[in-house]
């Protein structure tokens, strides 16, 4: 079993969901000690987090990742216990396996094992862990780089281990995300009896026209990086639960995700100008995660799809796509922040898994990128 694999499976047994790390962070500083890295914890609140350097020079490559995971959803479901890794075929199954447990895994791996045959090697390397990335994200990754900023610290270029792939290993870098602008909205009515609609307003009716105008409306026509603008309905909730009551309000929850074409405060501006056209009595409660960021084709983007390819043969897309991830937040400390990772189809699901020997490409991927850089 390779050092790689073996781990991720350490890891894997670890019940660390978020914002919990249940010791994974101890296992990584143990081989990171060992290796020479002087390690700063940095816990917020209930988050653990750590920023690990090994050098003083420049260039700064550092590792970025989370050790905590989403919940399991229903064990019975599970075809084995979520954290108890289980090899089956060509895959190892746990929560985590894929977000991102191997990723961390290889981290650790490919910079000993560079560090083994690079003695007198340029620059440093550094590591930003957190167990806050797939919660709320306030206590995590967000205050170490303030801190960092703070005190000046310049990390040249980043590494997110985030799981990128899609149908195949090597097939997609992500060299940026979307942002992400969330509300909660209440359209207020008049609540009554159903059969005297004189006497009533209903607020569901009052706002299904201007749910059909944003469905309708183009926020933008994105860019180069970024596919359109994307306004969509996540929860509606209205009503008593009786047939002969019209409710006197309607909750809406939804999201935008938006393009670097876009700014927030531009669609705030936009939407409630669509609300007030259609003279609608509400409360709004905005919610913003994170801003788009972007890396430009170049060094790092560059660097690391060579190494992708030249590693597992599969010449990479780079691509803005999914969810939001805290590269977001290490966009702010580091002009070069690009993610790399696993296949995450089975990410957050039930049966969340990794192809094996993918574990061990990815380590030689990361390995390649930190020679590039650093040899």
């Amino acid at each position: 079993m390779s050092k790689t694999l073996n781990l991720t499976k350490e890891l894997i047994s670890k019940k660390s969901i978020t914002p919990l790390d249940e010791g994974c962070q101890d296992l990584l500083i143990n081989h990171l000690e060992l290796l020479g890295f002087k390690i700063e914890q940095m816990p917020y609140g209930k988050v653990r987090n750590f920023y690990a350097r090994k050098g003083h020079e420049a260039p700064l490559l550092v590792f970025a990742g989370h050790t905590d995971v989403v919940p399991t959803g229903p064990e019975v479901e599970w075809s084995s216990p979520p954290f108890e890794p289980t090899i089956k075929k060509d895959r190892l199954y746990g929560r985590g396996a894929s977000d991102m447990k191997a990723s961390l895994a290889a981290f650790i791996i490919s910079i000993e094992e560079f560090l083994a045959e690079n003695k007198d090697h340029k620059g440093s390397i550094g590591l930003l862990i957190t167990s806050d990335e797939e919660g709320i994200a306030v206590d995590g990754t967000v205050k170490v780089v303030e801190a960092l900023k703070n005190r000046k610290e310049k990390v040249d270029f980043c590494i997110v281990g985030e799981p990128t792939c899609v149908a195949k290993f090597g097939d997609t870098v992500k060299n940026g995300r979307r942002g992400s602008l969330s509300a909660k909205l209440k359209v207020k009515g008049i609540q009554g009896h159903i059969a005297y609609p004189e006497l009533i307003k209903n607020p569901i009716h009052s706002v299904a026209p201007v749910i059909d105008e944003l469905v309708k409306t183009i926020w933008d026509e994105g860019n180069e990086y970024f596919p359109k603008t994307s306004w969509q309905i996540s929860n509606i909730n209205g009503g008593t639960g009786a047939t002969n009551v019209v409710p006197g309000f309607v909750e809406i929850l939804f999201n935008f995700r938006y393009s670097s074409a876009s700014t927030a405060d531009m669609l705030k501006s936009r939407f409630i100008e669509i609300l007030n056209k259609h003279q609608l009595d509400y409360d709004i409660n905005w919610q913003h995660s994170g801003e788009p960021y972007l890396t430009e084709k170049g060094s790092l983007v560059n660097i690391l799809s060579d190494a992708v390819e030249e590693i597992s043969g599969t010449k990479p897309t780079i691509s803005t796509t999914g969810g939001t991830s805290d590269g977001r937040f290490i966009s702010k400390l580091c002009d070069q922040v690009v993610e790399f990772g696993p296949i995450n189809e089975s990410i957050h699901k039930i049966d969340e898994n990794v192809v094996i020997n993918d574990i061990e490409t990815l380590k030689d991927v990361y390995k390649l990128t930190i020679s590039k850089i650093l040899k």
